[in-house]
C-alpha cells in the first residue's frame, strides 16, 4: 500500500513539474519572439535582452542561446557571442541552423583576429 502511495506521489510530482517546465519554456519563447520583433528593427540592445531573459527562464531553450550569440554578435560582443552560440549547440549539438550560425561567426571572428594580429 505504502510503495502504491509513493508511487502515486512521484506522478503527481513528475506532472507537476512538467507543467512547470512547460510553463517556463512559453514565458522564454514570448521573450524570444519580441526580442526577433526588436532584432528585426534593429534595436539590437532590447533584443539582447529579452534573449538573455529567456535563457535565465529557461536555460535549456536552444534558441534562446542561439539567438542571444547573434544579439551579441550584432553587439559586437564577440566573446559572449560565442559562449552563448556554444552553448545553444550543447544543448542541441546537431542543430544545423544553430551550427552554421556558429560557423559563420567563427568564420568573421577568427579573420578579424587574424587582421588585429598582423
Amino acid at each position: 500500500m505504502l510503495m502504491r502511495h509513493c508511487l502515486g506521489l512521484a506522478l503527481v510530482v513528475g506532472i507537476a513539474v512538467s507543467v512547470a517546465a512547460a510553463d517556463q519554456r512559453k514565458e522564454a519563447e514570448a521573450y524570444v519572439e519580441f526580442g526577433i520583433v526588436l532584432a528585426q528593427k534593429g534595436v539590437w540592445s532590447g533584443a539582447i535582452e529579452r534573449f538573455s531573459r529567456a535563457t535565465e527562464i529557461d536555460p535549456a531553450y536552444a534558441a534562446a542561446w542561439n539567438n542571444l550569440g547573434i544579439g551579441y554578435e550584432q553587439g559586437g560582443r564577440f566573446d559572449e557571442a560565442r559562449k552563448a552560440y556554444e552553448r545553444a549547440l550543447e544543448l542541441e549539438p546537431n542543430n544545423t541552423f544553430f551550427l552554421n550560425n556558429y560557423e559563420l561567426f567563427r568564420e568573421i571572428y577568427d579573420r578579424q583576429n587574424r587582421r588585429r594580429d598582423r
